[in-house]
């Protein structure tokens, strides 16, 4: 199903900063990815669960951001992030027409743990983020259901596998086959040590603007595999345990646009391109009852760091959503190729 090589296997190194052990998200403690694939076919979609903490994150929710690079998508929960800055349910990320399918399987999920939520308490926010995966997949059969849903969740784990799985089975990126990917790095300030990773859901691009660390090698592709219709959006979650405030991960945030704009895009019209952040180290208790709480803020004298640690961890996350991704055939036989198959023009030289 996937090629299973990511872009450093291929002596490809994007930027300068250290890598975490995984080189994943999951590098920062407690954060954990799951995936349902469904691939049968013209049926070529699935669900990607990313779990910020270990814990129930409804009673102890994360500080978070979202940016919205260029509107044109779907998802669900961002604007009471915007409005509460925080987080307090997994993030799942599928195809545009499951957000509604995903969204309440969620909130299922979370009423299975809080008896409380819609009766002693309020309701919840379930983070739902989409792209659209129709090349592939028969989207218009609404394959998604909650049981894919909670399958995702469950098999959530700091081991996760990358490319054509979960909700990345159906995407398309820079007319090659996209998915998901992932990446991180590790940043030192004044004795302490920080992790910052991305994951991100590719779908978007077109071939001719394709860069890899700097080298345009779309135009060569062409040559040798012109493209088919563009797909447009992209989806990026960025974790740190870096004690950001929800003001400050906004700010880091925003910074995903550069790790995708190095892979040659320009955020394209009808491009769906949302990123979310969140750090694991500032929480808020939903049963706190004390009428002033202490918070940690990341001197920012220091945060051009966690910039630099977003913007490369993004772009060699995108790149790995593809290498990573085998070549797929799905609806009406639409086809996408793997960019594994062209590691021939990476090299330098």
């Amino acid at each position: 199903m996937e090629s299973g090589k990511r872009i450093a296997d291929y002596g490809v190194t994007i930027g300068i900063m250290p890598r975490g052990p995984r080189n994943a998200i999951t590098d920062v403690e407690g954060v954990r990815v799951g995936h349902c694939t469904l691939s049968d076919g013209p049926v070529q979609t699935g669900v990607t669960a990313v779990l910020p903490h270990g814990g129930n994150i409804f009673r102890e929710k994360l500080l978070a951001a979202g940016h919205v690079i260029n509107g044109f998508g779907k998802s669900a929960g961002l604007i009471q992030i915007g409005e509460m800055g925080t987080l307090e349910t997994p993030i799942l990320l599928t195809n545009t027409f499951s957000v509604g399918a995903a969204s309440e399987a969620l909130v299922r999920y979370m009423l299975g743990d809080n008896p409380d939520i819609g009766r002693e308490t309020g309701t919840v926010n379930p983070v739902v983020c989409e792209c659209n995966d129709g090349y592939l997949n028969d989207i218009r059969g609404f394959h998604v259901r909650e049981e894919h849903v909670l399958q995702a969740i469950a098999s959530a784990s700091a081991e996760f596998r990358e490319g054509a799985v979960g909700a990345g089975r159906g995407m398309s990126c820079y007319q090659l086959k996209g998915g998901i990917g992932t990446a991180s790095r590790i940043l030192e300030v004044e004795g302490s040590s920080f992790t910052l990773g991305a994951l991100v859901l590719s779908n978007f691009g077109q071939m001719e603007d394709l860069r890899v660390d700097g080298r345009h090698i779309g135009p060569s592709i062409m040559e040798t595999d012109p493209p088919g219709d563009e797909q447009g959006s992209v989806i990026v979650v960025i974790a740190t345990d870096i004690p950001l405030t929800e003001r400050q991960l906004g700010r880091v945030a925003r910074r995903a646009s550069v790790g995708i704009t190095r892979t040659g895009a320009f955020i394209g019209s009808g491009s769906g391109e949302i990123s979310l952040a969140f750090t694991t180290a500032n929480r808020v208790l939903h049963d706190e009852t004390a009428p002033t709480v202490p918070l940690a803020m990341f001197n920012e004298n220091y945060i051009n760091l966690a910039f630099r640690a977003a913007a490369e961890s993004v772009d060699e996350a995108v790149l790995n959503s593809m290498t990573c991704a085998g070549s797929v055939t799905g609806r009406d036989g639409n086809y996408r190729l793997s960019l594994a198959g062209f590691s021939g023009l990476f090299a330098r030289g």
